[in-house]
Parts: structure tokens; sequence; C-alpha cells
């Protein structure tokens, strides 16, 4: 292994050669009274000298990473960043589920909706990735928090122009972006980021249905394969001016507009094949399908925010904002030739409306030489007014529940006390308590069929404890621990008292427990975890870092679908199986960490050069985890796969104007038990993401990608533990391809 003051110097040699040249040119150049111009080289921070700055465990990636394979939906990034993987646009941290992850834009959390297809990774000036919460931000962090920085204004003009070409399926769609930034006179910044884009994407998908495998009374074996294909294309822009005032030396004052809406199309084709070992007198009630959806989603959201440094050793920050949006949709589906008397034709409709404000303020103060004081608050309030209908040849399908219009209002309150303590040179520490309550009503309907009406309050109080050690006072490496307490409260949708129904079997016929309709429990609890990180994190001298890390997740109150149960509905003529979600008692999740990044000459000094423009990375992470309401094996959290691995290498050539890069992530098939009688298996997954970028001229560059080559087939299998009955479902992915035209100038 190389010696620090070697990898150092080899780091510095690039800079050194350059200098010596600028040496040369003034020894040679003419010169007043022998007099030599100064020369001074620096190092540009990297990720990973932020990440090591940090008073807490948080891993930040910025505009390399954000570029690199020149994308056009954020998701495309996140899920090449280790721990972490996209799932139907949905973000999930250490395998566990969305509603676990936090999703924050400039610390304020997402707007409702909002998809990480939606933003363009040129609009964003870094990612923050948090393992454990802090007390200025919400607790509602499980897993874990993302929070998305947008771009900030520039301190010297920035004009750049993107322009790409995207091709997965039929057709190629287009995208473009322009960023405009810049300081003007009286210290004024700005910077104004523009995306259009468009997608297209047909997934070829299959399935196999067997109901009353075992069939006794009326009931019918029912035994289908279905087949078809569905097409989901779109288009939509984003926008996110933020301005910046100097008010003064240490006064300052931005406003950050965060603006997107896209209309979507979906039109499918569905075949039903009716199964020879079905029940003679079973016929599917439709066999040719048609699907057609199209809708639209906006968000809007305006923050102004003030800074006020008073002295050396006071600072004052006040947030305050505004944000409306919202959906519409239209979902029609016609089926055919089947054993329904006529055709069915079913139509859902459905809008809803998004208005929030926040307002929000912290004071800073410093206390002695190793002490930095926090308190601040928070107070959000959001509303959200609902209508979704659905008929059936005309008529309602759930008479005097359909089309009834609903509100909830969403009410959030926090304080918050910290303390960042620099204990001695070895030593720092972050203490921190933060109380949150959150108030939901929701007023709606008040008929026999179900109620939209309840009332429901959750109040946590976090407690967090945030320690650093340097093993050598003089070294960069850093143990980190984390004893934190987080929670994740239940939404409206878990809380709404509106059933919503299994159409394979309707409702003059009965269901199954096998095909059960859903219905929302107000008395839902939110969960609360207690949890431990202790991470190892070797910085490498010339920019590389090795981590190995260990968590440990402790939950009471855990939120899981409950088995279905045959009752007496007000909805249905006849007795329904009904499932919903309850308060099971508790669940552990614990995991191991591992990342290496780095130069290939610095990782691996005996195989390369260190001059070689080679740079490696890989990530692996291995989960368990077990909910003691439900019996094993495989009684895990909800969709969280036993490990993950992704592997990546970037390489510049010398001889030509070429960087090129892989990236590839790998995840194995796994069961998860959901309930005593019920359990699902998930497919494997892999994916590789590669691109080759050329430099075309000093202020041109071409770069051409492709997104999620050699991936099989994606799905799930659900299956019973006393039943004979299952279900799969199954689709072919395709890989996207991009050529995409920056231009700076």
């Amino acid at each position: 292994m190389k010696t620090p003051a070697l990898a150092s110097l080899l780091l510095l040699c690039p800079a050194l050669v350059l200098a010596q040249q600028e040496v040369d040119r003034a020894a040679t150049a003419p010169t007043q009274g022998n007099q030599l111009e100064r020369v001074s080289v620096t190092r540009q921070q990297t990720d990973t000298d932020l990440r090591r700055r940090e008073p807490v465990a948080k891993q930040l990636y910025g505009r390399d990473e954000l570029d690199k394979y020149g994308d056009t939906q954020l998701s495309d990034v996140l899920k090449r960043l280790p721990g972490i993987n996209v799932s139907g646009g949905q973000l999930r941290m250490r395998g566990l589920g969305g509603a676990y992850t936090q999703i924050l834009v400039n610390g304020e959390p997402a707007p409702p909706g909002f998809s990480l297809d939606n933003l363009n990774p040129a609009q964003v000036e870094r990612l923050e990735v948090s393992k454990a919460p802090t007390a200025d931000q919400s607790a509602q962090a499980i897993a874990g928090t993302l929070n998305i920085i947008l771009k900030d204004a520039p301190r010297v003009v920035q004009k750049d122009l993107r322009l790409g070409v995207n091709y997965a399926s039929e057709k190629p769609v287009i995208n473009a972006g322009f960023t405009y930034g810049d300081r003007v006179v009286g210290g004024v910044g700005f910077v104004l980021p523009i995306s259009v884009y468009q997608w297209n994407f047909i997934n070829e998908q299959e399935g196999e249905r067997l109901t009353n495998a075992a069939p006794t009374g009326a009931q019918l074996r029912q035994h289908v394969t279905n087949e078809g294909r569905d097409r989901a294309h779109g288009r939509g822009f984003n926008i996110s001016p933020r301005l910046n005032w100097k008010l003064g030396d240490d006064e300052t004052l931005s406003l950050q507009g965060f603006f997107v809406q896209n209309r979507f199309r979906n039109e499918g084709k569905n075949t039903v094949t009716r199964l020879s070992d079905s029940s003679p007198a079973y016929v599917p009630r439709t066999v040719d399908e048609t699907t057609r959806n199209r809708g639209t989603f906006s968000a809007n959201r305006i923050n102004l925010q003030y800074n006020n440094r008073f002295g050396e050793d006071r600072r004052v920050e006040l947030r305050a904002g505004t944000g409306s949006g919202g959906a519409d949709f239209r979902f029609a589906f016609n089926g055919r030739n089947g054993s329904a008397p006529q055709p069915i034709e079913r139509i859902t409709s459905g809008d809803n409306k998004n208005r929030n404000t926040t307002l929000g303020g912290k004071y800073s103060q410093y206390a002695g030489e190793a002490h930095t004081v926090t308190v601040g608050s928070e107070i959000e309030r959001r509303v959200r007014d609902e209508k979704r209908t659905t008929t059936e040849n005309g008529a309602p399908l759930l008479p005097g529940v359909e089309g009834q219009p609903f509100n909830a209002t969403i009410t959030r309150t926090a304080f918050y006390g910290q303390d960042e303590w620099e204990i001695n040179k070895q030593w720092s520490a972050y203490f921190g308590v933060r109380h949150e309550q959150i108030k939901m009503a929701s007023e709606g309907s008040r008929d026999l069929a179900g109620s939209s009406d309840f009332q429901s309050t959750s109040k946590v109080t976090t407690p967090l404890l945030h320690l650093n050690f340097k093993p050598d006072p003089k070294s960069r490496d850093l143990v980190r621990a984390s004893l934190t307490r987080s929670y994740k409260a239940p939404d409206i949708q878990q809380l709404i008292n509106r059933p919503s129904i299994n159409l394979n079997d309707p409702l003059e016929r009965g269901n199954t427990e096998t095909t059960p309709d859903r219905s929302g429990n107000p008395a839902l609890k939110p969960e609360l975890a207690t949890g431990l990180d202790i991470a190892y994190e070797r910085y490498l001298p010339a920019g590389g870092l090795v981590s190995v890390g260990m968590f440990h997740r402790r939950i009471t109150n855990l939120i899981r679908t409950d088995k279905a149960r045959l009752m007496t509905v007000p909805w249905a003529p006849t007795d329904r199986w009904v499932i919903t979600q309850v308060n099971l008692s508790k669940a552990t999740t614990q995991g191991l960490e591992l990342e290496v990044k780095g130069r290939a000459g610095e990782l691996f000094p005996s195989l390369f050069e260190p001059t070689t423009a080679l740079s490696l990375r890989a990530s692996l992470n291995l989960y368990r985890s077990s909910v003691g309401d439900i019996p094993g094996p495989n009684n895990r959290l909800e969709g969280q796969q036993p490990w993950q691995f992704n592997f990546g290498a970037d390489y510049r050539m010398k001889s030509l104007p070429i960087s090129m890069g892989f990236s590839a992530q790998v995840a194995p098939h796994f069961e998860v038990r959901q309930s005593d009688v019920q359990s699902q298996e998930s497919f494997a997954s892999r994916s590789l993401d590669a691109f080759a970028m050329m430099q075309v001229g000093k202020q041109d560059n071409v770069r051409v990608s492709v997104n999620g080559l050699f991936q099989p087939k994606q799905g799930n299998r659900v299956f019973y533990a006393t039943k004979a009955d299952f279900s799969i479902n199954e689709r072919v992915p395709v890989p996207w391809w991009s050529v995409n035209w920056e231009h700076k100038f």
C-alpha cells in the first residue's frame, strides 16, 4: 500500500505540472523589476470531502453524479446510489418501502403526488441522503431521508442548453433543458432552470390466477391466464427559478419557485384465457379487454427564506412558503365476449386539489467555543379536496359513495432544539430533541356504505444522539454512531373508512378470501422506531472512501394488512371478505452496509498505475427483518430484499476526449410472509446502465447512454399457506436509449 505522503504527491502531480508551466512562462516573459507572478495551487472539494465534514452521517452527491449519464429523470440517478433502489417511481432506502423514506425538496416535504420521474437532474444542485434523522427535519424517516436541493444562483454567469432524443419503444421522444444564471448589480443573483420532457414506454404483460382451487358450495374453480400490453406516454415541464438578494454582509433573502406539470396517457389491451382445469360452468366475465387512462398532474410552490448573522455568534433563519397543485384522471375499461350478459364499460374518474402553507424559523448561537445551540419551530397546514366516481354501464358501482367529495386537512407542528458540541480533537457530538404533532381531519359522506369522517392526532417526541470519533486526530478517518427515534404516521388513504371493491367478483355474486375488498382504519396509530447506526469511514488521500456500517431498527405499532375476514357490509347484498390495515406489536430490521469508491490506482496500487484515469465503486447491502405477530419463515418487512449489490466504473481516455462508464444493480428473488395465510414472492432484478461522452469542443459535448439493459422479467407471485390459490403478474421491461447534446455558452 502506498504511503499517504506518496498518494498525496500523486494527487498533486497534475496541478504541479501546470504550476511549473506557469512558472516557465513567467521566466521567459518580459518582467518589470525581476518580479515573478505568484502561482496558487488548490484542490476543489469533492463530494467525499463534504461528506467527511458533515456533523452527522450523510451522503452528498453533486454535479458529477447528477450529470454523468445524462439522465432526464432523477429516479435514474438515485437507483445507482448505494443502499437505494427505485421501484415504480417510488424511492426505497434500506430495502424499505416509500412510506418509510422521507423525501424533501429544499428541506420541505415534497408536494403530494410528487414523483421522482417529474424532476430533471439538471435542475438539482445536490442530493443529501441521511440514514438517521436530525432535529431540524421531520423524523418521519425510519429508513432515511432524501433531501433534494434545487439549483442555486451561480457565482458567475451560467448558460447551458441541453437537447436530447430518447427511445424505448415504437417512436423516439425528446427532452430539452435550459439554465440561465447570473449575478447582477445590487447583490442580486438568480438562476432560471427550465426543462421539458416526454416519455413513451410499452410493457408486455402476462399473468396467471387460480381462485377457488378447492370449490365448496356454489363456488367455481377459476383458473385463467392473461396476456397483453400497456403503453404509457406523455409530456411535461418543470421550472425551478431562484432569486438571491444579498442585503448586507451577513444578511440575505432568497425566493425559490418550483413548478411541475405533466399530461399522461395509458392504453392497454388484455386477453383472458380460461384453462381447462376450471369448473365446467365457469366462464370469465370478460375475455377481450381494453383500457384507456388519461389525466394531468401539477405542483406549484414558492418559498421565501431570510438569513441574518448577528455578529460572530448568532444567526437567525426564517422561512415561509405556499403551494398548490392537483391531479385529475379518467380511466375507462371495456370488457367483452365473456359471461356478462352485455359488454362491461366501467369508468373511474376523479380529481384532487392540494393547498399548503408552511412557516418556520430557527435561531442559532455559539455557546462558548465548543457548542452551537439551535432552537426552532415549524408549522404546516395542508388541505386536500378529492372526488372519485366509478360507474359500470352507466350506474354507480357503490350508490351513496361514488361521486361524494371529501375534504382532508393535515396540520403539522414541531418544536426542536439541538446542540453541536466539539468535545475535543477526537470527539464531537450532536444532541437533539424534536416534538412533532400531526392532526388529520376528514369530512365527507355520512351514508351507510362508508363514512369519510374521521379525526386523528399523532404526537411523537424524538430524542437524537450522534457521535463522531477520530481514532487518530491527525487522520481523516471517522467512526460515526447514532441513537435516534423516528416514526411513520398513517396517511389519509389508510385512515379513511371508504371501501375499495375487488372487481374480480361483482357485488351481487360475493367474493372470496383471496379476492377481498379493502377498507381503511381510522384507529391506526403511528409506527415508532428506535434506531442504532454505527459506521467506520476511511477517507483515502486521493479522495477515495471505504465505509463499513451497521444499523438496527426496532419498530412498534407496525402497520400491516390484516388477514381477510368475512363480514356483513353495508355496500353489498351479500357477505363480503374484507381486509384492512391494523397495528401489530413489533418488528425489527438490521443490516450491514459496505461501500468502496475511488481511483483504481489508489484502491489497487499493485494492479493499476497511479495516473490511470479509472474510477471504481461498489456497494453491498445485507438486510434482515422479522415481524413479531406473523409466523416465519420469511416474516420480513414488506418488500425488503435480503441483499443488494451495486458496482460500476468510469474511465477517461488519454488519447481521445472521451469518457465512458457503467453501473450495475443486482437483487435476488425473495419471499415475504405478509400474514398468517398469505405470502408474496418478488422476482430477482438486475440492470445495467452505461454511457459514453465525447467532448467535441470547448463548449460542447455529446453523450450516448442506455438505462436498464439485461433486465429479466419483473413481477411477483402471491400464494396462500392453506390454499392452492395463487396469482402471478409479470412484465418485460425495455431499455431506455438516449443521445444528448450539451452546449455551454
